[in-house]
């Protein structure tokens, strides 16, 4: 075995992203992104950017395992709820979380520069799609992951369920 597999081995250990991911949890994140990014557009204080950049870093990396909002919303409020849970492939919902740590960590940076309008500007998109993912189900990143394959940027092997475009419904939600 190579170096190169060993560590590669051990980032998978410590950095597994969850496919498929159980979307009744990926709704209830984004619920909880909402209310952090509602919070910081009314309290208008930098520091409210911090623990929603941190969830978004936590959760590329590796889902829920970091996350707190992750942990408490599949540790605790998912296993209560009394619903049918579906299914959804897992590296949309991992680009989703990369754009969101985008803006979460652009309206930081643009705070630390000066720009506390492009925070607001950012958060308020960032609410935006996170309503859309936490009410109805449509995952704009999801969407942009899908475009992306369709036109090659991202290979079939990143996510072979992905790449069958005969399940695919008009609106992309996982």
């Amino acid at each position: 075995m190579t170096s190169r597999s060993l560590g590669s081995k051990s980032l998978n250990r410590w950095f597994p992203f969850p496919n498929p991911v159980n979307e009744t949890s990926a709704r209830l994140v984004a619920a909880g992104v909402v209310v952090q990014g509602v919070a910081f557009l009314i309290l208008r204080e930098w520091w409210v950017l911090l623990p929603l950049s941190f969830g978004f870093l936590a959760r590329v990396l590796s889902g829920p395992r970091f996350s707190p909002l992750g942990q408490f919303v599949t540790r605790v409020v998912t296993p209560r709820l009394r619903v049918q849970h579906r299914f959804v492939p897992g590296p949309p919902k991992r680009f989703a979380q990369g754009i969101g740590l985008g803006f979460s960590a652009g309206a930081l940076a643009a705070w630390a520069a000066g720009s506390p309008g492009l925070s607001y500007l950012l958060i308020a998109g960032l609410v935006g799609a996170a309503t859309l993912e936490s009410v109805f189900a449509i995952c704009l990143g999801c969407a942009v992951f899908n475009q992306l394959m369709r036109v090659g940027l991202i290979p079939e092997s990143v996510c072979r369920e992905c790449a069958d475009w005969s399940r695919r419904s008009l609106v992309t939600t996982g």
